[in-house]
């Protein structure tokens, strides 16, 4: 199955302000990546091209990178996942900024089944909530990310697993 999934959010600061958050991803002072609720996304050697890392199960490759501008990853795994992510930051004004996450991949039979009942919630949940965090890094009143139903489920699932495989 071919899989396009793409998440946008336009940021009232300028290209540079937020240009300095995404210079903190993957860094124990991550002001993008909400390692707070989400395992933390961590590269072996940094945010270079050719670094491996990822986050919890999901692995993958830098491919690209363009310190303030993009940051390219080719998926490793899961399985089936064949294809590219990308991050990209956009100035549209001098106070706008636009951030976006890009995902263009196809999956194998079984890899469509993990996209469409597990992944795409999970993923689509974390990358919100990794723009809520951007966002209110500039905000006084800030937003409070909500998880719907069948996200709170499957993070319980992925909670109780955890704690099952730390006690066996």
């Amino acid at each position: 199955m071919k899989v396009v999934n793409i998440h946008k959010r336009i940021i009232n600061q300028p290209l540079v302000k937020v240009t300095e958050l995404f210079k903190t991803l993957a860094t124990s002072n991550d002001l993008v990546w909400p390692y707070e609720n989400w395992p933390a996304i961590k590269f072996k050697n940094g945010l270079n091209v050719g670094s491996k890392g990822g986050h919890g199960r999901i692995r993958y490759t830098i491919t690209e990178y363009e310190a303030g501008k993009y940051i390219k990853f080719k998926f490793t795994k899961p399985e089936g996942f064949n294809g590219t992510h990308t991050l990209k930051i956009n100035s549209i004004h001098s106070d706008k900024t636009e951030i976006s996450h890009d995902i263009q991949i196809r999956t194998s039979f079984k890899a469509t089944f993990l996209w469409v009942f597990v992944i795409r919630w999970l993923h689509d949940a974390l990358i919100e909530e990794a723009f809520d965090k951007v966002e209110n890094y500039f905000l006084v009143e800030k937003k409070v990310t909500k998880y719907n139903v069948w996200v709170n489920y499957l993070r319980g699932v992925y909670k109780r697993k955890a704690v099952n495989t730390k006690t066996a």
